[in-house]
């Protein structure tokens, strides 16, 4: 089986693939999401792996490989240390030099985040067509992927919780608020004017920006990915698919690629 690991600045995702017999990944067996502690040692790390497989049903032993994209440093030296001196097993880190399947037409391709490639290469291969990938992360991030499957760049935006923390540390009057989907467009509460004006502003800069993009590009699929994503996708008008694992599907691809 593989270990898919997507090491974001909040959350880490891991994902758990079947092997078929010519090695390429059959299904998502399992998935987990986990808080993103940098302070976490590579042996806590190892720890948390062990028993979220664990209590999944599965065992460290039976995997055979691991894939990670990681846009936190501190983190990924640690996961680093977990796959080499821990698991031992063969594995694959999504940045230069590592083979994913498209073209990047960045102007300098290392400044694109692993993440960023990883749902590129994930949109590609399941799609397989001209998409714009929206991930609702720490970042909300749109990239471009042509039906030749050539990465042109996207976008980069604050996410919802950037766009909240910074909201009230800048406004002492507004106070914390859960990030839930609002009952209306028009709060009738402190509460409900934030949650709105988070989930529907965010909807609509991102149809604002894929509309953009569109323009440049011609026809595209657009989907939507990240852990946010599930409250803001239903208000987003071009969104066609919300697909939450596009991030592990891509790192699985990449890691046969490179085997």
């Amino acid at each position: 089986m593989l270990l898919a690991l997507d090491v974001g600045n909040t959350e880490t995702v891991m994902g758990l693939f079947s092997d078929r017999a010519d090695g390429r990944p059959e299904e998502l067996l399992d998935h987990w999401r986990l808080a993103t502690k940098p302070e976490r040692t590579s042996d806590e790390m190892g720890l948390v792996i062990s028993g979220m497989l664990h209590n999944g049903g599965f065992s460290v032993e039976a995997l055979a490989g691991v894939a990670v994209c990681s846009t936190v440093p501190r983190v990924q030296t640690e996961t680093r240390r977990v796959v080499e001196d821990w698991l031992r097993l063969p594995s694959v880190f999504v940045g230069p030099g590592v083979r994913t399947g498209i073209s990047i037409l960045y102007d300098d391709p290392r400044e694109v985040g692993p993440d960023r490639i990883a749902n590129a290469v994930g949109a590609f291969s399941r799609y397989h067509g001209a998409t714009i990938v929206v991930d609702f992360g720490t970042a909300t991030t749109l990239d471009v992927v042509t039906s030749k499957g050539e990465y042109l760049g996207g976008a980069i935006l604050p996410g919802m919780e950037i766009s909240l923390e910074a909201l009230f540390q800048r406004a002492s009057l507004l106070r914390r608020v859960e990030v839930m989907e609002p009952k209306r467009v028009i709060g009738r509460s402190t509460a409900e004017s934030i949650q709105s004006g988070v989930i529907y502003g965010i909807a609509e800069q991102v149809d604002g920006l894929v509309r953009r993009m569109l323009e440049e590009v011609g026809p595209a699929m657009v989907l939507a990915t990240g852990g946010l994503g599930r409250l803001v996708v239903s208000h987003c008008s071009t969104v066609a698919e919300y697909d939450p694992w596009l991030t592990l599907f891509g790192l699985s691809s990449i890691y046969y690629q490179n085997q």
